[in-house]
């Protein structure tokens, strides 16, 4: 069972994805929440696999909340996806930078909001590569330079995968792209995370952008699976 805490600070959009969400078998609701604050207290109260927040709200925006969720030792298995209205809102890359793990539009497709969560609960979220490449372009590329991530730790064959990343490759289209098995991609990922220091490919994304791995040249590949969200 996938349990999930909502925050939204309005009452009809939790209602509805409460509704949407307790119509499935392997999805339960264990809190809402009206503010960033609220679902910071919340989270630590039920220990949900997926909080799912809204950027803006009341008291504390999601941001916040989704920086103090992530720095919590006790949540470390909290996977935080955010709501957001793109194109609106101009928080994503912070959110990105605060641990959240991924992205759902408000107006997305309830097949897409639940493939999303389930994604995310995995601990595989990334956002869509229609998100990612609007995403790093209207935010990465023109945003103020941020401190450029330390990449020496890691080896040729890890900054290659990590630029594949940045691109919004999956694990198999990694392995495929350079020759080696699924298994070993996400070796590869996953050493690149932890010597990184980033909490999930979100991050990854982000600090191969910043870093100057992958430019506007090599944007992301253009594909959408028909979940709207990527594969591992």
């Amino acid at each position: 069972m996938i349990r999930v805490l909502l925050a939204d600070d309005q009452a009809l959009i939790r209602g509805g994805f409460r509704a949407l969400l307790e119509a499935e078998d392997d999805l339960e609701v264990v809190g809402e929440a009206a503010n960033g604050s609220q679902a910071v207290e919340l989270a630590v109260r039920h220990r949900p696999d997926v909080a799912l927040l809204d950027i803006q709200m009341p008291v504390m925006d999601g941001i916040e909340a989704t920086r103090r969720i992530v720095a919590d030792e006790r949540l470390t298995d909290v996977h935080v996806v955010m709501l957001t209205n793109f194109g609106v809102d101009e928080y994503v890359l912070d959110a990105l930078r605060a641990g959240a793990a991924g992205f759902l539009l408000k107006d997305t497709e309830p097949a897409d909001l639940l493939s999303g969560i389930r994604v995310a609960a995995r601990g595989d979220a990334l956002l869509s590569p229609t998100i990612t490449r609007r995403l790093m372009d209207e935010f990465v590329l023109q945003a103020p330079a941020a401190e450029v991530a330390d990449l020496s730790p890691l080896t040729n064959r890890e900054r290659e995968v990590l630029a594949l990343v940045g691109r919004g490759m999956s694990n198999d289209e990694i392995a495929a792209r350079m020759v080696i098995s699924p298994f070993t991609a996400k070796t590869h990922v996953s050493r690149a995370m932890v010597k990184l220091g980033a909490r999930d490919r979100a991050q990854l994304v982000v600090l191969a952008y910043e870093s100057g791995l992958v430019s506007k040249r090599s944007s992301p590949v253009n594909r959408v699976p028909p979940s709207g969200v990527s594969p591992r």
